[in-house]
């Protein structure tokens, strides 16, 4: 790698997090349908449920409250399950 790539890419990030502003700070809440897409790519078995192996994946928030959401501690969570400590919030 050259040794003008890493302060290009590095201005180019920082470019692009001075753009985004304090918008960006104010992250709406997924709406259901996000949370559903998000959900089943990261359900790569396609079984109705996420590990906590596939949930730090694909879905790093709902692995981060994994053991909250899997009240049941059953070792996985659904959809259904995310969605209901989605409204608690």
């Amino acid at each position: 790698m050259k040794s003008t790539t890493i302060p290009l890419a590095i201005a180019t990030l920082m470019a692009a997090l001075v753009a985004t502003g304090p918008a960006h700070a104010q992250a709406q809440k997924p709406d259901a349908d996000d949370v559903a897409k998000a959900f089943s790519a990261a359900d790569k078995d396609g079984n109705g449920r996420l590990t906590l192996e596939e949930a730090k994946a694909g879905m790093p928030r709902v692995a981060k409250n994994f053991d909250r959401i899997d009240k049941d501690k059953k070792g996985y969570v659904t959809l259904d399950q995310i969605k209901a400590m989605m409204a608690t919030r």
